[in-house]
């Protein structure tokens, strides 16, 4: 299937896993067609513990190797194709089992030796979009998902500028948590963008409390083959994301965002995204001061002035923390009510804290505000 596919020029990818014997081994490899000097090749792609080795063979040649491995190296087999993907697993007694399903791709992918970093991602092309109600059996998008594919692609523009301004912008290796994945719809796309434009190995957690999201995304996630990406069932409040690169809490509510916010900053993430919503902890703190007391006295008002310092504080509060904050809209107000977005990039210099915490406790007393759980996470007080 593999020789055939090929051939006729509708192979996309194809992975090799479950490794057997030798524990120093590859323990995965990924099959994908580069063009090298006009001729095509078989390019695998080694991955090791601690590194990865790339091998470019001739097409018959890189047949033959998957032929030798396949059975004996390694027990599975994952093809994509235009016309369908295929799977084979071994048993213990390497008795075979082939599986056919529908195809993830609907595209080719470039043959480009050289990693394409501009190359947009494809979001027309998911299978993943498709199984999680985004786009139809054709590719296109549904009448009623449109402003959710608005903000998948707006979210990885995002995501690309971020990246590419950060300390992680050589590195060939990223891990990412997405805390309050929901139904996965970025933290799929963010893992697709990495791994399949960016060529990076970049190992993806989604976080989400609802048992039932979590098993219907890991079961999208091992039909795409998207091995790098798991989902996990938990809170925000509880998880530890360990080590990580780019923390991502998009729509968390209340101070479950600064939860997010904190358990990034402790963890010395490079990339902090966040989208807050559900601000209820100042509004009831909030004494409008002499100056605004002919406004706030109005209640959509008061809300609307309680957002606005609860995500100034929190902006402040990652300056204060080492990392250079924007804020701005995500996406129209059309698409989602929750459209600020807060993005912080780890620098390089240090902060003025002096000058920060001037600021944060200024505000504070200007509105008479006694507690704000980042603030009292990140402990800015003398």
């Amino acid at each position: 299937m593999l020789k055939d596919s090929i051939a006729d020029g509708t192979f996309v990818k194809a992975t090799l896993g479950k490794r057997r014997g030798d524990p120093d081994g590859a323990r995965s490899i990924l099959l994908r067609i580069v063009s090298i000097r006009g001729s095509d090749h078989l390019s695998l792609l080694h991955r090791y513990a601690t590194r990865d080795v790339v091998e470019n063979h001739p097409l018959q040649d890189g047949i033959r190797i998957v032929r030798e491995l396949l059975g004996t190296s390694f027990l599975s087999g994952h093809l994509f194709t235009l016309e369908h993907d295929a799977q084979i697993e071994f048993s213990r007694k390497l008795r075979p089992r082939l599986s056919v399903s529908r195809p993830t791709f609907i595209s080719l992918p470039s043959k480009r030796h050289d990693r394409e970093k501009r190359r947009p991602l494809d979001l027309r092309g998911s299978r993943y979009l498709r199984a999680l109600g985004v786009l139809n059996d054709d590719g296109e998008v549904r009448e009623r998902m449109g402003g959710k594919f608005r903000q998948i692609s707006r979210f990885i523009e995002i995501l690309t500028g971020l990246f590419d301004s950060s300390e992680l912008a050589m590195r060939d290796e990223i891990t990412i948590v997405d805390m309050g994945s929901g139904k996965g719809y970025l933290t799929f796309a963010a893992y697709d963008y990495f791994t399949n434009v960016r060529g990076i190995r970049a190992g993806v957690t989604g976080v989400e409390s609802r048992p039932e999201l979590v098993d219907l995304c890991n079961r999208i996630a091992g039909e795409a083959g998207f091995d790098g990406l798991e989902f996990r069932t938990g809170t925000i409040d509880a998880c530890d994301p360990g080590a990580v690169d780019i923390l991502i809490a998009l729509h968390a509510c209340n101070t479950a965002t600064d939860d997010a916010l904190y358990k990034g900053i402790d963890a010395g993430a490079s990339i902090i995204i966040c989208a807050p919503c559900c601000h209820k902890e100042l509004r009831p703190q909030m004494i409008p001061p002499p100056q605004l007391r002919g406004i706030l006295h109005h209640g959509i008002l008061l809300e609307r002035e309680a957002e606005c310092v609860t995500d100034g504080l929190r902006a402040l509060l990652l300056e204060y923390s080492g990392y250079t904050t924007s804020v701005f809209e995500f996406i129209s107000t059309e698409h989602t009510q929750k459209n600020t977005m807060i993005a912080a990039v780890r620098g390089i210099h240090e902060p003025d804290r002096e000058a920060l915490r001037a600021q944060i406790e200024g505000l504070v007393k200007f509105y008479g505000i006694k507690e704000q759980r980042l603030m009292g996470k990140v402990n800015v007080r003398h």
